[in-house]
């Protein structure tokens, strides 16, 4: 570990609840970026949608996938952060996500979102190309020398299809700029051999991205977990997180389920565009944004609307 990252990382303190309390941790949800009827910004929603996630102890991860990140402009992406750093509390951090085909793209956007007051980048890989191990290596180490600020890599198969190898993962985690991985792969061999090989490391924090394995991946050791699902439920994860910190694993699992039952009824038999306008819809239905989204994705249909908003409202009966 390097003399920077080590006086960075002593920090981090022991706390009484059997984990390790690092710099990046807890509940991450990848909130939606609302939108108004002419696709501009809504500012307004992000700070409700902001306010209920601080009640809830939760941080956001703005322009990620969930954010539809890949469909955003500068100007946008930029609008988008300032609204959300504006509207951050005392217990948030912003984690932004970087998601583009060019290389220098991620250089300048990373760097002018924590000049803008982020608190870390969520880069993912360059999607086009399917990269060999050496060129990931290059493209995180790039990044992480051009931002200087904390940096976390990003593993989504789902969209990159790419698998970043743990071996990579655990040869850019001693750059001192790079503090986590959050990994939305579907491999439970996989997350449970990066959950050990970080668990005792104060400055690499590793995120469960997989909402299905929340309360697993916190009972064998990751730091955080990052469920699109909080968008519409945070109560429930901040009562998930607090049973596994707690060891209540019986209750942990209940409030597992309970989110499982919520995700199936935005996610199930939808592709991952048309979830999140579930998602979006749903979260209408709460009054904290429109329904609205960013070409190429559209709404649903008013009859999809309608079912989806029947399923909810049988669920929540």
């Amino acid at each position: 570990m390097t003399d920077e990252k080590l006086v960075f990382g002593l920090k981090s303190k022991y706390s009484n609840l059997k984990k390790m309390k690092k710099q990046y941790q807890g509940v991450v949800v990848p909130m939606v970026t609302p939108l108004t009827t002419k696709g501009a910004i809504d500012r307004e929603g992000v700070a409700r949608i902001m306010g209920q996630f601080a009640q809830n102890n939760i941080s956001p991860l703005v322009l990620g996938t969930t954010g539809e990140s890949a469909s955003f402009s500068d100007q946008e992406s930029f609008e988008m952060i300032e609204a959300t750093v504006a509207a951050k509390e005392a217990n948030q951090q912003v984690y932004a996500g970087v998601v583009s085909n060019l290389v220098e793209e991620q250089y300048r956007r990373g760097s002018q979102y924590l000049d803008h007051g982020v608190d870390a980048i969520v880069a993912t890989l360059p999607a086009y190309y399917i990269l060999s191990d050496d060129q990931m290596k290059r493209h995180f180490e790039g990044l992480a020398d051009h931002l200087k600020g904390p940096l976390l890599m990003y593993n989504i198969k789902a969209t990159t299809q790419m698998s970043i190898p743990l071996s990579v993962v655990e040869e850019m985690s001693h750059h001192p700029h790079i503090w986590g991985l959050k990994d939305s792969e579907r491999d439970i061999s996989r997350m449970h051999a990066a959950i050990d090989q970080y668990r005792g490391r104060p400055d690499f924090s590793f995120f469960c991205g997989w909402g299905a394995q929340s309360a697993n991946s916190l009972r064998t050791g990751a730091d955080g977990i990052v469920p699109s699902t909080g968008n519409i439920v945070p109560e429930l994860y901040k009562a998930l997180y607090a049973a596994a910190l707690e060891g209540d694993e019986e209750k942990a699992v209940h409030y597992q389920e309970l989110t499982d039952e919520v995700a199936k009824v935005y996610q199930g038999g939808r592709s991952l565009g048309a979830s999140l306008a579930a998602l979006k819809t749903l979260m209408h239905q709460k009054g904290w944004c429109q329904p609205y989204m960013k070409p190429p994705l559209t709404e649903l249909s008013k009859g999809e609307m309608k079912k989806v908003v029947s399923e909810w409202n049988q669920l929540m009966e």
